[in-house]
C-alpha cells in the first residue's frame, strides 16, 4: 500500500503547536477508509501517525520540519544515562491494560496537562475529549501502567502494529519528574518490541533544536523519514 491507494484530504490552515509565528497544514485519509493494525503499520512507514482515529501527516506550506522517526531495536544501545534511568526505576510494577476510559488515568492525565501543558488546549478536556484523543476503534492499543505498589505513576499510550509498537502519548505524576518516568516508558516499549521480535518504536514526530522535542535524539539509532525515503540521522543533526 501507499499514499496513492489512499484517498487523502487537506485541512484548513490552523496555528502551529510548536513554533507561534508558523501555520500548520496536514494531509488526512480519509476518515472512510477500512482501517486495521496492519494497514495502520504500513502508513507508519510512509510518515505518518494518528491522533485519535483521525490518521495525518503534516503538510505544512514552506515548512518541513516535523519529521516521522523510527528506532530499530535491534541496534538500539541505551546511553549511561538511560541505563540509570532503567536502574532508578527498576523498582516499578508494569501492568498492561486495554483501552478505555478509567477515572485514575483521567486523574493522572489532568495533572499532567495542568503542570507541563497548562496553555494546550487538552488541559482542561472532558471525558470525550481525552478518549477521543487516545483511541481509534481498529487500533489494538496498550495502556502501560507504571505503578510503584499500588499507586499509579504513569501511563504509556501506544499502538501495536507488525512491525513492534507505536508510541502515542505518555503522562505521569509530575511530582515524579526526577524519575525520567518519559524515558523509561520509551526504554521498556523497545524492551518489549525485542521480546515480540519486531523491529521498530515509532516515537512520533520531532524537530530539529525544539527542545519539546530534544528526548527523541537520544535514543540511538535513530531513523528519519525524509524524501520518501527512510534513513539514519546523523550526529551533527541532533
Amino acid at each position: 500500500m501507499s499514499s496513492d491507494d489512499l484517498t487523502l484530504w487537506m485541512t484548513p490552515q490552523f496555528e502551529c503547536g510548536y513554533f507561534a509565528e508558523r501555520i500548520s497544514v496536514n494531509l488526512l485519509v480519509d476518515p472512510a477508509a477500512p482501517l486495521d493494525p496492519v494497514r495502520y503499520g504500513t502508513l507508519l512507514d510512509l510518515g505518518f501517525r494518528r491522533s485519535g482515529a483521525q490518521v495525518y501527516r503534516p503538510h505544512c506550506p514552506g515548512c518541513q520540519d516535523c519529521v516521522a522517526t523510527r528506532i530499530p531495536v535491534d541496534r538500539f544501545l541505551p546511553s549511561r544515562a538511560q541505563r540509570r534511568c532503567e536502574r532508578r526505576n527498576a523498582d516499578l510494577d508494569v501492568v498492561l491494560q486495554g483501552p478505555g476510559f478509567r477515572e485514575e488515568h483521567f486523574d493522572l492525565y489532568l495533572r499532567y496537562q495542568a503542570s507541563r501543558h497548562p496553555d494546550s488546549p487538552m488541559a482542561e478536556p472532558d471525558p470525550q475529549g481525552y478518549t477521543s484523543f487516545l483511541f481509534a476503534p481498529w487500533a489494538e492499543t496498550w495502556m502501560v501502567e507504571l505503578r510503584d505498589g499500588g499507586q499509579l505513576l504513569a501511563v504509556a499510550v501506544c499502538d501495536r502494529v507488525p512491525a513492534g509498537l507505536s508510541a502515542l502519548y505518555t503522562f505521569f505524576d509530575p511530582a515524579e519528574s526526577a524519575r525520567g518516568l518519559g524515558t523509561y516508558a520509551l526504554l521498556w516499549q523497545i524492551a518489549q518490541v525485542r521480546r515480540l521480535g519486531g523491529r521498530y518504536v515509532y516515537p512520533g514526530y520531532w524537530i530539529a533544536r525544539h527542545p519539546k522535542m530534544a528526548y527523541k535524539r537520544r535514543f540511538r539509532p535513530l531513523e528519519i523519514f525524509q524524501g520518501g525515503r527512510w534513513r539514519l540521522l546523523r550526529a551533527e543533526e541532533g
